[in-house]
């Protein structure tokens, strides 16, 4: 949170003074706040404007870690693809650079869709590497952040055995206490490596839930509910699974992380709870231009009287023709206004 205060700090200073050379710097540190506190969309339109002034001003470094946030969050609602080239366009600078921090996090990032995708075996083999000993060791201030993902994977893939020894190294980083999500992450790789003794599992898991309540967070808190809710139908209760399986549906949704919905759909529908399919919402084209410029607006994050001083006009016409944009296409939420506009509208390459 503090992040995300001082890096809007920085953004409205550069732009107040008209300093270009510290416009990209201040997006990307922005976007790295905003990316661990959540606020993917934000993360997103702040990361895309970053690689733009970045290209503009001839800063290369800085356009290698503007590219690893948008993998990083499109390893939430895109396709491979996606992630591979904003990874790979990290990566290509990284390696010419010694930008150990933007490697680490592309990889990351490439990892986190695999795991999204059900493929633990390849993202335990990318993240094996980054949080483990040897020279291909990860950037010391992102290799915390990524042992959960690692632990995630081991166990999934069925090799377990080398998550243990990362384990005890986030033991020591939960304890300093800087970091809200580490403890209700740590309990989760407890339960994921207590798989063996079904009684230490649920009691993790349980520890894991009621510890994400205090921490905030939508996406770490479903991937929670979606693991102990697969747990649960393999060990044949089925009610106690598809209540947390439709939490961590709806709350995927909410951060629309739509890639690991997907995934916990299906799970879903293993245990014979198929959810139902939403109807298909309308199209941007069908919006009139002010309602699209609006539309733009809140997907990026702005309140509605952001959007108001943005445009000129009073808050009141901004609410008056939001109300409109959302009986029109069909949704409900901002969240859903800013995931329609994300997969419409192209994104910068």
């Amino acid at each position: 949170e503090a992040a995300c205060r001082l890096g809007s700090r920085a953004l409205a200073a550069a732009r107040d003074r008209g300093e270009g050379a510290e416009l990209p710097r201040a997006l990307e540190l922005l976007a790295y706040g905003e990316l661990r506190s959540g606020r993917h969309v934000r993360a997103r339109a702040h990361a895309e404007e970053g690689v733009r002034a970045a290209l503009g001003a001839g800063q290369r470094n800085v356009l290698a870690h503007q590219h690893a946030v948008l993998a990083l969050v499109a390893s939430l609602d895109r396709d491979v693809d996606t992630v591979a080239r904003h990874a790979g366009a990290a990566q290509e600078v990284a390696a010419r650079h010694g930008l150990a921090q933007a490697a680490t996090l592309a990889q990351w990032a490439l990892a986190r869709a695999d795991l999204a995708r059900g493929d633990a075996v390849r993202a335990a083999a990318r993240l094996g590497p980054l949080v483990g000993g040897g020279s291909r060791r990860g950037h010391f201030g992102v290799r915390m952040l990524a042992v959960p993902c690692w632990v995630e994977a081991a166990v999934l893939a069925g090799e377990p055995g080398g998550a243990q020894a990362a384990l005890g190294e986030f033991v020591v980083w939960v304890e300093r206490g800087h970091d809200p999500l580490g403890p209700a992450q740590l309990a989760r790789c407890q339960a994921l490596l207590a798989f063996g003794n079904p009684a230490v599992a649920e009691s993790r898991f349980e520890e894991a839930l009621a510890r994400h309540e205090g921490a905030g967070g939508d996406f770490e808190r479903a991937r929670t509910a979606a693991l102990y809710g697969k747990w649960l139908r393999r060990t044949r209760r089925p009610a106690r699974a598809r209540t947390l399986l439709r939490d961590a549906l709806v709350a995927f949704e909410r951060c629309g992380a739509t890639v690991w919905a997907g995934q916990v759909a299906a799970e879903l529908r293993a245990t014979g709870a198929a959810p139902a399919d939403p109807e298909p919402p309308g199209r941007l084209s069908e919006l009139t231009p002010q309602q699209l410029r609006i539309a733009r607006c809140v997907a990026k994050g702005d309140t509605n009287r952001e959007v108001a001083r943005r445009l000129s006009v009073s808050p009141r016409t901004v609410d008056h023709h939001l109300r409109n944009v959302f009986a029109q296409l069909g949704i409900r939420s901002r969240v859903e206004l800013a995931r329609l506009v994300d997969h419409t509208e192209s994104p910068v390459t």
